[in-house]
C-alpha cells in the first residue's frame, strides 16, 4: 500500500465512509470539513496533497471522488480498523474508547501484521458494529501455522490451545470446565470437543481463546 501519513489515512478514510453512503456522488469539502472537524482551508490543502499522489480526483470548490488507487488505499485502512476493534473487543476485552484506540493502532499497521491478523481473527466480515468490511485486494492464506479463535477454526480439524486472553479468575472458571493452555480441541459441525469432551462455549468466550490447528481432517 502507498506509504501514507498517519493524518492522510485519516483523511481517506473518512472520505470513504461518507462517499460509501452515496457512491453516486462527490464529497463535498465542507462536509468532508465537518466530518474531520478541521477548517475548509485546511482539507483543501489535503485534498490537492491526496490528488498530487493520484488517490483522488479534486474539483475545486466542490469536492473530491477516490481514484481507484485511491479507494484500494481507503479499503484497506478501513479494513484494518475493522480488525483492530474485533481484536479489542472479542480477543482481548478492552473496556476504554475502542473507536480512539483503534484509530491509533491502525495507523501502525503495515501489510504482513494486516494479513496475520486477518488471518488469526477468521477473516472476519462484519464490524462490531455490523458493517461490512472491505473485501477489496484481500489475502487469504493458509491457517496452518496461525493462532485462530476456535470459534473461527474449520471444521474437523484439530488444534491445541496456546493462548487464552483472559484475566485469572476467568481462566480458573475455564480451567473447571476443562479448558486449559495445552488443551487438545477438535470442531466437529461447530461444537466443541475439549480434550475428549463436549463443551459448550459462548461465541464472546470463544474469541478469547486461540488455538493452532495440528491436524487437519483426512480427505
Amino acid at each position: 500500500m502507498i506509504e501514507l501519513s498517519e493524518f492522510e489515512e485519516m483523511y481517506l478514510k473518512r472520505i470513504f465512509e461518507l462517499h460509501s453512503d452515496k457512491p453516486d456522488q462527490i464529497v463535498k469539502t465542507t462536509q468532508l470539513a465537518e466530518s474531520m472537524k478541521v477548517s475548509a482551508a485546511s482539507t483543501t490543502q489535503m485534498l490537492t496533497r491526496l490528488s498530487k499522489k493520484d488517490l483522488l480526483t479534486y474539483l475545486p470548490y466542490r469536492g473530491c471522488r477516490l481514484t481507484p488507487i485511491g479507494f484500494i488505499s481507503a479499503a484497506r485502512i478501513k479494513r484494518r480498523e475493522a480488525l483492530v476493534e474485533i481484536l479489542l473487543v472479542d480477543v482481548i476485552g478492552f473496556k476504554g474508547d475502542i473507536n480512539a484506540m483503534a484509530c491509533k493502532i491502525e495507523h501502525a499497521i503495515d501489510d504482513q501484521l494486516e494479513l496475520t491478523l486477518d488471518n488469526m481473527l477468521g477473516y472476519p466480515e462484519v464490524s462490531i458494529t455490523g458493517e461490512k468490511i472491505p473485501l477489496i485486494e484481500r489475502k487469504i492464506e493458509d491457517y496452518q501455522n496461525n493462532l485462530l479463535p476456535i470459534n473461527c477454526l474449520p471444521d474437523k480439524v484439530e488444534a491445541t490451545i496456546e493462548l487464552i486472553a483472559m484475566n485469572n479468575s476467568e481462566k480458573k472458571t475455564l480451567e473447571s470446565i476443562g479448558i486449559r493452555l495445552g488443551s487438545e480441541i477438535l470442531i466437529i459441525n461447530n461444537e466443541f470437543n475439549v480434550d475428549g469432551k463436549n463443551i459448550q462455549i459462548s461465541n464472546s468466550l470463544s474469541q478469547k481463546i486461540l488455538a493452532r490447528i495440528s491436524k487437519y481432517p483426512r480427505s
